[in-house]
């Protein structure tokens, strides 16, 4: 009965905030709908926000008290996050290391690519560039 009452007033707060911020501008039948939807819309909200908030107060509550019973049940519970500390792994890996000769590196040789460019007779191409032009 608690959580209607709560609800029911809250509806009547939303009903007369909006009923009486329309009125100066609207006729009364809009003003009573706007109001009745207002009504609702804040009963509606209440109610959930009560059930979610006791939702969670139940959760914390029997959460607390399966940690203070201590039963197996409760074991693996709780997950722990924690990544172990690597930290001298990560300095030898940003230290830079000296290059090894094992005699099969021969050092950087830059990419050459053949050439893309054909070297056509001009009058070839310009008769390809007219054919193209006349579709």
């Amino acid at each position: 009965m608690g959580k209607m009452l709560i609800s029911f007033l809250s509806g009547l707060i939303g009903f007369l905030f909006t009923f009486l911020t329309n009125y100066g501008h609207n006729l009364l039948g809009t003003s009573l709908i706007r109001g009745i939807y207002g009504f609702i819309l804040w009963f509606v909200l209440a109610f959930f926000l009560r059930w979610v908030l006791g939702f969670i107060v139940k959760q914390s509550a029997s959460g607390r008290s399966s940690e203070l019973a201590g039963d197996d049940e409760a074991l693996g519970g709780n997950l722990d996050l924690s990544t172990p500390d690597e930290d001298e792994e990560l300095i030898n890996l940003l230290k830079q290391k000296p290059a090894e000769d094992n005699g099969g590196s021969e050092g950087f040789t830059p990419l050459q690519p053949p050439k893309l460019v054909s070297m056509k007779d001009p009058e070839e191409l310009a008769k390809a560039v007219r054919h193209l032009k006349e579709e």
